[in-house]
């Protein structure tokens, strides 16, 4: 069995991403990892060499500017970095530049992609989620909080990137899949009030090009972490390669979690999900088989 690993970065440094954590964190995992580089204004080329792993596979792109709405791009350029895959691997795992992986999940992700191998019918594994805010003590437990997609899709080249690459699909179809006993954790909220604020001021390009939307974000002076309707403290242990990370932090952001801002109908949804483990009416990017 083989499994090739592959991510799409631009201005890593500028936008302070852990994509070297995120790939690290996979390469127990992978035989080879694409590295799609998109045409950067900071030398992101040098911290992925940083890395220092032969598995490490580093190819370049140049991002189309004018592919701006919801995110398209996004689904653009990874489609172009699974076009690097070698032809002979049976899976693809697909990693975005702030998604890591615990290490002690390898074994069951290992496990699932050699059981899944042979039967065709499965076309992806499906990961669960943990959604960081604000700090490394934070997670969103609501619905807002997607809390599930595929990150390993097998190796076929009708199988393409969706609307703003978080899922797959096969044309219009969802993808059948696999659900396994692994999570993706998800740092993209996770930076000090000012990197939070710089990002989307360097980003907003990607989502939206609506003027009004770029020039608000522009006019910003300060990012607050308060566009949430539910959080949790996190109880468990972060990567191995997210140590450093957590350590570093020099920001101090106080979130009274015992606040929660939802509609009735939401808090409603969010009670029967709590007690009953159920999220109903939830958007699949996907189908359970």
């Amino acid at each position: 069995m083989k499994i090739s690993g592959f991510t799409i970065i631009k201005n890593a440094v500028k936008n302070d991403y852990p994509i070297v954590e995120a790939i690290t964190s996979i390469l127990p995992v992978v035989d080879e990892m694409i590295v799609s580089i998109g045409d950067s204004e900071d030398d992101t080329e040098g911290l992925i060499r940083s890395i220092n792993s032969p598995k490490i596979k580093i190819v370049h792109s140049v991002w189309d500017p004018s592919i701006r709405s919801g995110g398209t791009i996004l689904a653009v350029e990874t489609n172009k970095a699974f076009e690097h895959i070698s032809p002979d691997s049976d899976w693809a795992f697909y990693i975005q530049a702030d998604e890591v992986v615990h290490e002690k999940y390898h074994t069951a992700i290992k496990e699932a992609a050699l059981r899944y191998k042979d039967d065709l019918r499965v076309e992806g594994l499906l990961f669960h989620y943990t959604h960081f805010y604000g700090t490394y003590d934070y997670v969103g437990d609501s619905r807002r909080w997607y809390h599930k997609e595929v990150r390993i899709i097998r190796n076929d080249r009708k199988i393409q990137s969706f609307r703003d690459a978080q899922g797959f699909r096969v044309g219009n179809r969802k993808l059948n899949v696999k659900q396994i006993d692994a999570y993706i954790y998800h740092y993209g909220w996770v930076k000090s009030p000012q990197q939070m604020l710089q990002k989307q001021k360097n980003t907003v390009g990607f989502w939206s090009d609506q003027e009004d939307v770029n020039r608000r974000i522009q006019e910003q002076q300060v990012f607050e972490f308060s566009d949430f309707d539910s959080l949790a403290l996190f109880e468990g242990t972060h990567p191995a390669v997210m140590q450093q990370r957590v350590k570093e932090k020099n920001w101090d952001i106080r979130i009274d979690i015992s606040k929660k801002k939802f509609s009735f109908k939401n808090r409603v949804l969010y009670w029967f999900e709590k007690q009953t483990g159920l999220r109903l009416f939830d958007f699949k990017n996907y189908k359970i088989i």
